[in-house]
């Protein structure tokens, strides 16, 4: 009988699964349970762990055997240093092999990691530190400029001859943590919240991330796959890190400011099969005019985060020659809805976010968490013990079953009397030949109570383009959904994982300063 990574049949995979049949993938049970093992050390007898390229150019790859290295010396450095089980470890560095080595030292020493993006400034870090009190912080450089704003916690630095400091180390004796013990603080990237939260995932985590991986994203062993969204948001760490190596298929990663050409020049280089990413970095790759004559080999395709648009879609499936699959779900529950990359005898719909995945029940329910029929908008939630869970996104279910995005909850606009999809104007706005990228939010109108607005990067800024622009978009929608008020800027505000930041666009509107 086939297992569940033989399974390439859309039908039959429906058919075929059972929540039970993941743990069989894992040396643990649901007794005893550790991700670094799972990730790194039960797989140190194979090839390449991490592919790594870097915004200067150059790469470097390691084995599992290196990393397992690097991240047993971690642990004991960890523990040499009075880390224990349960501590917070704050790691503020860019991919590397520091960077994982100390992400599953952590995990190993039974600590807790808690993944931070290296471009927070002081108020930044500090929101995220006094909410969850490491007990060290990790970061690549300046580490007296850390130790100043943060004098009770213990920081250490790459350039003050930590490397040589592992090499002394003992080395770390086998994990051992419960599956139920807490593993990793993810802390959200989501617009919409004025404060950081940090979800909480235990080891257990790894069980349900298989959905994501073999269903979202399509992993198999034998892709070559990379995934250039930083891991220190969810997409980065679950899909892009943890997910491929508890598969034993190494990571490729992406480390520095975004580059177009060294993301295409990675893709080449790496001779990549699988490829994650938000829809803004096919949108920037798009935009750069370097991907044309290059040779790919690229299998699947996968894209999460917002939606994806019909200008990106068609340059992707002109540019790669295969069909953008979309993946959502949240960071508190995991991936629901997918697009089943590699399986044959599914129907990829262009525009929907896919169909419920495995073992997961997907709705579209109203504001009394009543199931709604096929057709009709609401909030897409998802069923838990405790009843529907909302995901904070409004959509609705075809007939076929999928399911398709009409904006976040709070991005919504109701003008006079009118229900309006942000997302719907953002793809018309879009499409126009002279618009690189547009977004949009509800704003206060006298007359009508909301009115959308537009943020429009444009080629023109002449005076006239604007009354064009909403016309091009009422010949599209229709003659009362349309921006009624656009403004022309150069580049659009966006969270640290690539989102547009509806927040900040509404604090401009509204005077208050970022």
């Amino acid at each position: 009988m086939p297992g569940i990574l033989d399974l390439r049949s859309y039908p039959e995979a429906l058919r075929a699964f059972r929540w039970g049949d993941l743990w069989e993938l894992f040396d643990g049970d649901r007794g005893h349970l550790n991700i670094a093992h799972e990730c790194v050390d039960r797989h140190a007898g194979a090839a390449t762990a991490l592919r790594l390229k870097f915004a200067d150019g150059h790469r470097e790859e390691y084995t599992f055997a290196d990393l397992s290295r690097w991240s047993g010396h971690f642990a004991s450095f960890l523990e040499t240093e009075g880390v224990a089980r349960g501590d917070r470890v704050g790691i503020m560095l860019e991919p590397s092999l520091a960077f994982y080595g100390a992400l599953f030292g952590t995990l190993k020493r039974g600590a807790v990691a808690v993944p931070l993006f290296t471009l927070f400034g002081p108020e930044g870090l500090a929101l995220r530190v006094d909410d969850c009190r490491p007990r060290m912080l990790l970061v690549a450089d300046q580490g007296d400029r850390w130790r100043a704003r943060f004098p009770d916690l213990r920081v250490v630095s790459l350039d003050e001859g930590l490397a040589a400091r592992l090499e002394r180390e003992r080395g770390h004796g086998p994990p051992s943590t419960a599956a139920d013990d807490l593993a990793v603080l993810q802390y959200t990237s989501g617009t919409t919240r004025a404060l950081p939260e940090a979800v909480p995932h235990t080891h257990r985590a790894v069980i349900t991330l298989m959905v994501a991986a073999l269903y979202g994203v399509g992993l198999r062993r034998g892709d070559r796959y990379f995934c250039p969204s930083s891991p220190a948001w969810g997409h980065g760490l679950w899909h892009g890190t943890i997910a491929p190596l508890a598969l034993g298929i190494a990571v490729g990663a992406y480390s520095g400011k975004f580059d177009p050409a060294r993301i295409l020049e990675a893709l080449e280089e790496f001779r990549v099969t699988n490829v994650a990413a938000a829809p803004t970095v096919y949108r920037m790759l798009e935009r750069s005019g370097l991907a044309q004559g290059r040779r790919f080999s690229i299998e699947k395709l996968s894209f999460t985060g917002e939606p994806m648009d019909p200008k990106t879609r068609e340059f992707v499936e002109a540019t790669f020659g295969v069909a953008p699959r979309s993946m959502y779900g949240s960071t508190e529950v995991g991936v629901v809805i997918v697009d089943y990359p590699g399986f044959a005898g599914y129907e990829v719909r262009p525009g929907a976010l896919g169909r419920a995945a495995p073992g997961w029940e997907v709705a579209i329910v109203d504001d009394g968490g009543r199931p709604l029929p096929p057709g009709t908008t609401g909030e897409i939630a998802v069923r838990r013990r405790d009843g529907w869970f909302l995901l904070k996104d409004r959509g609705h279910m075809d007939e076929d079953g999928f399911f398709h995005h009409a904006g976040r909850s709070d991005d919504v606009i109701i003008s006079a009397g009118w229900t309006m999809s942000a997302v719907e104007i953002e793809d018309a706005l879009r499409a126009h030949p002279d618009v690189v990228d547009a977004a949009v939010v509800g704003v206060a109108d006298e007359l009508r109570g909301e009115a959308p607005k537009a943020y429009v990067v444009a080629r023109r800024r002449d005076t006239p383009f604007v009354g064009e622009l909403q016309e091009f978009v009422k010949e599209r929608l229709s003659r009362h959904e349309y921006p009624r008020r656009i403004e022309l800027i150069d580049e659009l505000p966006r969270t640290p994982a690539g989102k547009v930041d509806r927040k900040a666009l509404r604090d401009r509107e509204a005077g208050v300063a970022p």
